[in-house]
């Protein structure tokens, strides 16, 4: 279940830090304007602002010109920002743009800006992350002393010290040029993906310096200390199979571009080996439990959010089985799921787990929408929505990977929503994780948006606030619209509020019972 977001770009290295920027213009601050604090630009703007009758895209520039000075631009908006792309929501007959940071027409990783339109052709709302004032840094102009093949060499050299040998890549690497920000600093970088399964499964995210081909940073996006899932419980399942030359194959072609289902043989070759059978009489409990909840999980997003398949294009959804020896894992390695079988004393066939299904599929949707950055808080809402959607479509309980967790023990689980600190994770942002492990405790921090998002659901009493409950449904839509229309690459917790309540104020209205629960419960965490 420790899949996470994957990227691929790269960044150039320019020395700018906070102190270097501009002094911030004195302007008088709305109280619907909340303000980074890096940046001191606005990360959420609350307030309408109607147009002097422009249409479609002219809307954008018009209400982002209007916020220049908030901003800290010079010149023309256009020249900051561009339309990534444009949603109409249908039943809420409203718009939904995301944008992405620009400087000197290079994008700057993870900036991305969604501005939310009603049915009037009002702008209700603004979140996102931009950083100002970056003509301050003369080395973002420069030509990149470093070429991308050059970058991408010294990544897969890093990458082989920390894995011990040179990777069979998945995919050929490829770098992108952009503006990279790494602890209130830019940079020119080259970002590189290197996605492998030998010598053991990895997808790496490296940003190197465009200049001096330093590593900015680096980070893995499967995470292999723990994985949830459930084992062959002995259940019975019905699913879509086909008929191919005389033997049924784990192939659905009734839910998109297809469901199909493999098996590594307990090798580490993908996809492997599609699984066949003789009488459609399956025995393999492990490829039953993956195919069948992969079909389960397609029918989900389809039926409740309208959603087909994780990119909403169709896009086959393949998983392989018996992965490696005793592989105590299940991840989404950016094209599909895979699944160990566990060691039999730590986890069980993973596979075989809803949820365990549900949350990297989930991982996938984050991916092809929001694009969360799978570190610190960021990568804390990563997990946190496939923990979320994991519990809303496994709907039993409020409990991660209860069911294959350690088999020889009753009654535990990886993770809670309903109370995260039952298994170490804080409940209450003043309890946040604030190191380095974890990619910043990815999977920590997680249990403070949960908490949410159970509270939201079920209500309660938590540090003294009070929330009546939604239940499931309303939440798991509120969750999804944020998801998909909301949310961008760095958004944190106090984006994540926000993004809430206007998916509530969207889909219920603004004066609505899940607009002021929506609020409750960020308020009983301790986000604001």
């Amino acid at each position: 279940m420790k899949k996470s977001y994957v990227a691929t770009s790269l960044t150039l290295s320019i020395a700018v830090g906070v102190s270097g920027f501009a002094s911030v213009p004195a302007l008088a601050k709305s109280k619907d304007i909340d303000y980074s604090k890096e940046w001191e630009t606005p990360q959420y703007i609350g307030e309408k602002w109607e147009p002097d009758g422009e249409k479609g895209d002219d809307i954008v520039w018009s209400y982002l010109e209007n916020y220049k000075d908030q901003f800290q631009i010079q010149g023309d908006v256009a020249d900051h920002f561009q339309i990534v792309n444009e949603v109409r929501n249908k039943e809420t007959d409203t718009k939904h743009y995301r944008l992405q940071e620009v400087y000197n027409g290079i994008p700057i990783y993870g900036f991305q800006q969604t501005v939310h339109i009603d049915a009037d052709g009002s702008v209700t709302s603004y979140l996102g992350q931009f950083i100002p004032n970056l003509d301050n840094n003369d080395d973002l102009t420069k030509k990149p002393k470093l070429n991308a093949q050059k970058a991408l060499k010294k990544a897969i050299s890093d990458v082989e010290d920390e894995v011990g040998e040179k990777p069979d890549f998945v995919n050929d690497p490829e770098a992108e040029l952009y503006i990279y920000v790494h602890e209130n600093e830019a940079y020119l970088a080259y970002a590189v993906e290197l996605s492998f399964l030998d010598p053991e499964p990895g997808r790496w995210m490296y940003f190197i310096d465009a200049h001096s081909g330093d590593v900015i940073n680096k980070y893995n996006t499967i995470d292999h200390a723990t994985g949830i899932g459930t084992g062959v419980l002995g259940d019975s399942k019905q699913f879509e199979t086909s008929l191919q030359s005389g033997k049924y194959v784990m192939k659905d072609t009734t839910r998109g571009k297809g469901i199909e289902t493999y098996t590594a043989k307990n090798r580490s070759t993908l996809p492997g080996t599609l699984m066949s059978d003789s009488d459609n009489n399956w025995t393999d409990g492990a490829a039953v439990d993956a195919h069948a909840y992969a079909q389960q999980v397609y029918d989900y997003y389809k039926d409740v959010h309208n959603r087909n398949s994780y990119d909403n294009k169709g896009a086959l959804i393949r998983s392989t089985v018996h992965y490696g020896n005793n592989y105590n894992n299940a991840f989404w390695n950016g094209s599909q799921m895979v699944y160990g079988d566990g060691d039999g004393s730590t986890f069980i066939s993973l596979s075989g787990g809803l949820d365990v299904v549900a949350h990297e599929l989930t991982h996938a949707v984050t991916e092809k929408t929001a694009g969360l950055v799978y570190q610190y808080e960021s990568g804390a809402l990563n997990e946190s929505l496939s923990d979320i959607f994991g519990a809303m479509i496994d709907d039993d309980d409020w409990l991660m990977g209860e069911d294959i967790y350690t088999p020889g023990t009753n009654g535990d689980a990886l993770r809670s929503l309903e109370d995260p600190t039952e298994y170490g994770d804080p409940d209450h942002y003043s309890n946040r994780y604030t190191g380095s492990q974890d990619n910043g405790g990815v999977h920590i921090n997680s249990g403070i948006n949960n908490k949410a998002a159970y509270l939201l659901a079920e209500g309660g009493t938590h540090h003294g606030v009070t929330v009546n409950g939604i239940g499931r449904q309303d939440t798991a839509k509120i969750y999804y619209h944020a998801l998909t229309h909301y949310l961008t690459p760095y958004s944190n917790f106090s984006a994540m509020r926000q993004a809430a309540v206007h998916s509530a104020t969207d889909l219920f209205g603004a004066n609505s019972p899940q607009v002021a629960a929506v609020n409750a419960a960020y308020s009983a965490v301790g986000v604001n």
